[in-house]
């Protein structure tokens, strides 16, 4: 029996909303719900797609504030459980709130280009969008 994921729930579209991102950003680009993840694009799909989430990422999400980190930085979040396939140098991690509950987030992962503001700002507003789409 599967958890319900009100992410999940917007499956197709949660892809393509990926690929999108992806493809702007020029990052891979992971939707994640509260558990795994549950779209993958612009790489990495084989080693990340319906992985599961890690403790630390789902504390990150618990304390719905947006990282941006270095693999060397103190506030690098292992993505996965299993943090050999998370070989990626950079990372931003933007949660996505609906109705005052965390839901997921969307992860931009690059193994040599830095997160910035750009990068930041896209993320907050499909992490919006996102949001006001499951209060749907």
């Amino acid at each position: 029996m599967k958890k319900y994921s009100p992410i999940g729930e917007l499956g197709a579209f949660a892809k393509e909303y990926a690929e999108s991102l992806a493809q702007t950003a020029g990052h891979i680009t992971c939707i994640v719900d509260k558990d795994q993840i549950i779209a993958v694009s612009g790489g990495g799909k084989k080693e990340l797609f319906e992985k599961h989430i890690s403790p630390e990422m789902e504390r990150c999400l618990s304390q719905r504030t947006t990282v941006v980190a270095n693999r060397s930085d103190s506030n690098y979040v292992p993505i996965l459980e299993d943090d050999s396939a998370d070989s990626y140098n950079h990372q931003l991690i933007t949660p996505i709130i609906s109705e005052g509950d965390v839901m997921g987030a969307i992860i931009f992962l690059s193994q040599d280009k830095k997160m910035g503001e750009i990068e930041g700002k896209l993320a907050q507003t499909a992490a919006g969008f996102l949001g006001k789409q499951m209060e749907q």
